[in-house]
This record gives structure tokens, sequence and C-alpha cells, in this order.
């Protein structure tokens, strides 16, 4: 790392004793933990294969710092809690990150500039765009080791505001301001798609292609595995009901509420609000009925929750195709779509999603994709190498905290690059046991 004369920073005194500090601690790292992340992109092999998406049209010879190292720079980076491209002006000569992206430390061979990490996010293609897409599936599909009985896929939009004049960008009535409106669609606490979108548009703009496209590919690899949709009332649109009816996807989507539905439920909700004012308790009552809005093509099934709390009545309505019970289609099925918003709540807060503050939207469309490919790293290290352990369960954000963030003094060599790991780090049992699950032995 370059080293460079700081000012002194002085602090109050211990006792007698001064208290200063400088950054001239030469050949240092405060990401020590991103060694873990470096051997899971090793199993997945997820930055080649999201290279291997990016055409690159640099002559050959005259390249200095490839597609997959600069991946590498701002998927690493992200994940470390650097979302910004100004952070590479530094980190750019941590030698941590250069053993990231495979390559010896060298303080005269920094990897990418700014200037040039942000020069490759300009040039980036549809086509590209759209093969990097593809690989979180393929990523998805490679993770199992047997074919899954069943998968539900989680379909979900949220607001990415915007502060500038970016293309695309649109205000939004329901958000009350200036946004995106990126599509998410999960399965478990695993990322399939994430789509950045305009947000002038219908909130279940695109899904039906989306779905259509991600349950072929898992066709293809799983014949018989068995497909839910779901999703909230923002998705039940009944031509995309009647395409999964034809092709055996299963459905759980939630109905908005209106003046037919409830004249339909009355004695339901009747009865709900009669026990309640007989018990004075909270009153859970599951029902089914038949109905059709007036655009619809036919009649379906629709779950009812008639339920009356001290606050008074709340009703609320689930379209489905599954046979199952009504309180089990409700809280087994319908309720847990709920968790996905933690996972999206992980992609925007933990790893900056909304961090779309390039003008041209294309260039938007892959930061969000970096964003995803950092969360599929920490997801995998989550769930393959937490597995068992206090942190199975954790944020990205806490992962971060407590196996990435650890203070280590760099030294090379020939034949060897050591981090010397702080030796007052809390977690280092748990550290050792993710790596012996992470490295091959």
């Amino acid at each position: 790392m370059t080293e460079c004369t700081a000012t002194k920073l002085t602090f109050t005194d211990l006792n007698r004793q001064q208290v200063v500090a400088n950054f001239d601690g030469g050949r240092l790292t405060s990401d020590g933990g991103a060694l873990l992340l470096r051997e899971v992109d090793r199993q997945l092999g997820l930055t080649k294969a999201l290279s291997d998406c990016v055409a690159d049209p640099r002559h050959p010879l005259l390249v200095v710092h490839d597609v997959q190292t600069m991946l590498v720079q701002r998927i690493m980076g992200i994940g470390l809690g650097y979302e910004d491209l100004n952070d590479h002006h530094t980190l750019r000569e941590d030698p941590l990150f250069s053993v990231l992206a495979e390559q010896r430390p060298d303080p005269d061979a920094p990897l990418a500039s700014p200037s040039t990490l942000c020069r490759f996010e300009n040039r980036i293609t549809r086509g590209s765009l759209l093969g990097m897409s593809e690989v979180f599936v393929e990523q998805f599909i490679a993770s199992h080791k047997r074919p899954p009985k069943e998968l539900v896929l989680d379909f979900d939009a949220t607001d990415d505001r915007v502060h500038g004049n970016q293309e695309e960008r649109f205000f939004h009535g329901y958000y009350d301001h200036y946004c995106f409106l990126p599509l998410y669609v999960f399965c478990g606490d695993q990322l399939l798609t994430a789509y950045l979108r305009p947000s002038n548009n219908d909130g279940a703009k695109h899904a039906w292609a989306i779905l259509k496209l991600i349950t072929t590919r898992l066709r293809q690899a799983w014949p018989k595995v068995k497909i839910v949709f779901r999703g909230d009332s923002g998705f039940c649109r009944w031509k995309m009901l009647r395409w999964c009816e034809r092709h055996d996807i299963g459905y759980v989507v939630g109905l908005a509420r209106n003046q037919v539905l409830e004249r339909m439920v009355r004695s339901y909700t009747d009865a709900a609000q009669d026990a309640f004012d007989k018990t004075g308790e909270k009153q859970r009552h599951f029902h089914e009925i038949r109905y059709a809005a007036e655009t619809w093509d036919c009649e379906r099934r629709v779950i009812v929750k008639a339920e009356h709390l001290v606050k008074g009545p709340n009703t609320r309505f689930v379209v489905t195709n599954l046979d199952e019970q009504p309180e089990i289609i409700y809280d087994e099925r319908y309720v847990k779509r709920g968790d996905m918003e933690n996972r999206i709540k992980e992609q925007q807060l933990g790893l900056f999603a909304d961090r779309t503050s390039c003008h041209k939207f294309l260039p938007n469309q892959l930061r969000l994709l970096l964003a995803s490919a950092a969360y599929v790293l920490i997801e995998h290290l989550r769930r393959v190498g937490l597995q068992g352990t206090e942190l199975a369960a954790a944020q990205v954000t806490t992962i971060r905290l407590k196996l990435f963030k650890v203070a280590a003094r760099i030294t090379t060599s020939v034949r060897r690059v050591v981090l010397h790991l702080s030796s007052a780090y809390p977690y280092q049992r748990l550290f050792a046991l993710l790596v012996s699950r992470l490295v091959p032995h």
C-alpha cells in the first residue's frame, strides 16, 4: 500500500500519557475476513461466470484490468461495506483486495481506479446484463445436490429512490418521490432475479415474462418439481393466474379488498365481530368463496381471513389454486412471503442495491446486479458455512461486522502471502470453523 505522511491526530491523554494516531501503519487491512468471501467465490465460480457474460471491446494487448478483476473489486467492495466508486481510490492499493482479485500484492501495480471502474459500468450492454441475470438462476440450480420437491418463488417490488436526473426515473404517487421500481424474485433466502424497472409502469410489469423464463429453466433442470408463485395483491393479474393454471404452476396471491368482496363475506366478518364483542379477544376465522372480478375469465378460489381486533376488522383475501385448508393457505403459505421483505432490506440497506446514481439506466441495472452478486456470496456463506452456528440466521450487516471486519497485517514473500489477524479478534473459533468448511482439503 502506498505510504503517505498524515497529520498526527491527537486525543485526550490517558492519565499522563499522550494518545495520538496517524495513518502510516503500512501494509494493513481492516477487512481480513474477506478471505472467506474469496473462498466462497472460488467454490461457486460466480465472478468468473458473470465476467464470461460481459463483452469487452478493449484491445486485449492494452488491457491492464480485465473484466473479472473489476467485477471482483466492485462485488467484494460492496460486500465489505464500500458502496461508492470513490472508495476505490484507496482500496485499489489494499494488498488484500489484490489477493481477492487473484493477483500478487504489488504496491506498484494497484487495482482499477474509480474512473476505470466507472467506464466499465457505463459500457455495459443489454446482452451482457441478460447473461448476468441468467447466472443467478444457474447458481440457484447448482446449489441443490438433489432435485427439490417444491419451490416457492416469491415476487415483490420495492422503490429505489433517486435524487438526480437519471434516465427512466419517474415520480411515483404511492411512494411520493422519484424512484425506480426494481423487481426481486427469491426462493427462500436465495436470490434468483433482481430487475430494475422505471416507476411509471404497473408494479407487475414484466413479472409474467420473468416467471415464465424462470419456471421454464427450473423445469428443464427438474421436470417433476412443484412450483408455486407467491406475491402480494400487486401481482394479482388474471392472465398471469390463467397462465399458471395452464402450465401446472401453483399460486398464492393477495387480492385487494373491494366493495363486492366485502358484501360477499359480510356474514363472516359480522360473525367475527360478534365473537369479539362477547369475548373481548382477537378473532380469526377462515373461509373460502368463489370470486371473479368483472375482467376475469372465470371464478377462482379465494381464501378469506375474517379477523377482528381491538382496532376493528382486519379482513384479508388470498386467491389460490392450491387445494389445502384455508388456514394453512393463509398462515403457512401466504404470510411467509413477508420474510422476503427482510431479504430486500438486506439488499438495499446492507448491500447498497439502491446506489443507482449513474445517469444512464443500464449502468444502474448493473449496479443492482453487483449488489445481488455480493448477496449471493454472503448468503452462501450463511447457508453453508454458518449452518448450525450462532450466526446461522444473521443479517448481512451482522456477518460483515463480526466476520469480515478483522484487522490484519499483511506480509508477502516469494512463496507466501501471510495475514497476521488481530490477536484480540473475538470470533477466532468461528472463523477457523468457516475456513475448515470452505477451503478444500
